[in-house]
């Protein structure tokens, strides 16, 4: 007999009546009322103040994760769904083993100097470069003569939600790239020499590598940049459907506005803006503010829902 339910939405998931097999078994059954209505926690406007005053902190060689999975529903550490922000710090003459369980991570170096080793590359940094990561195989950061402190976000949760492992690096969408601090300076001042056209979110640096050119990004599915705001200036209130996650570089009297809701600024903390929030940056201060933006964009792109819009005053 077959049983009655009041709505599309009040039935349950549904079974297979007489499996023949384990394949069968596995089979289960939704409907257009019952298989859209699923909610999901949504994702925290997250400010790490407290994450980064450990990490600035610290002797010992470690990590310090900005994780928010609990409040979002994942098994694992994340701070976006798809993205996870942490701080490594690698004492002097220590060295920090890790796997990197990612396609790639993104990193830059708060202070301290020392080297990265990702495979077949060897990375030598200094505070205020930027280099990529690949993932897939074990890595290790050595730390120089007064240590390391860096920050770093990749695409963990991403990958852990189909279960899925970065392939082997010469199958790879992305290599080691190297962005010195110096070469960053004189790539910033081409831009914020430049007027920015109306149409733009102001003058900021977009990184990319050879590889990625065509597409603008420096990974496939993530995407880094150094925004600026002059002095006394504010970026106008707009939306985007990537979430981002930020590293606030410089800037005195700065905020965000989130949803309406006003965040401080707090040099080499990192703030999260949900996906699809309406948010603005604003500098008070006397000198020009910076802030690394590492945003879920490349995924996006990719499937034509990025949904930037600017928002009326």
């Amino acid at each position: 007999m077959t049983q009655a339910f009041d709505s599309l939405a009040a039935m349950p998931v549904q079974l297979p009546a007489a499996p023949a097999d384990e394949a069968q078994a596995r089979a289960r059954f939704f409907n257009s009322g019952n298989a859209f209505n699923l909610k999901l926690p949504p994702v925290p406007a997250g400010q790490f103040d407290a994450v980064a005053a450990q990490a600035l902190a610290a002797t010992h060689s470690g990590w310090w994760a900005c994780d928010q999975s609990a409040a979002m529903g994942q098994a694992g550490p994340a701070t976006t769904p798809l993205m996870l922000a942490r701080y490594a710090h690698v004492a002097a003459g220590d060295a920090l083993a890790f796997d990197l369980p990612a396609t790639a991570a993104i990193c830059y170096v708060i202070r301290g100097s020392g080297a990265c080793r990702g495979g077949a590359d060897l990375v030598r940094f200094e505070a205020g470069d930027v280099f990529l990561l690949p993932g897939g195989s074990a890595c290790s950061l050595h730390g120089g003569a007064a240590g390391a402190l860096l920050w770093m976000v990749d695409n963990q949760p991403q990958l852990s939600l189909e279960g899925a492992r970065p392939g082997p690096a010469e199958a790879s969408p992305v290599a080691t790239v190297h962005y010195p601090a110096a070469e960053i300076e004189r790539q910033l001042s081409l831009v914020t020499a430049t007027a920015a056209g109306a149409g733009t979110s102001g003058h900021a640096l977009i990184f990319s590598s050879q590889q990625q050119q065509a597409r603008r990004n420096l990974m496939p599915s993530l995407t880094l940049s150094l925004n600026t705001l002059p002095p006394r200036a504010q970026q106008a209130p707009h939306r985007h459907n990537s979430a981002a996650i930020t590293l606030v570089l410089q800037g005195e009297h700065c905020h965000s506005s989130v949803d309406g809701q006003a965040c401080g600024w707090q040099r080499w903390s990192t703030l999260v803006t949900p996906p699809g929030a309406a948010h603005s940056h604003h500098n008070a201060g006397g000198v020009q503010a910076r802030f690394l933006i590492v945003q879920d964009g490349g995924l996006h792109y990719h499937a034509r829902t990025m949904g930037f819009e600017f928002l009326g005053a």
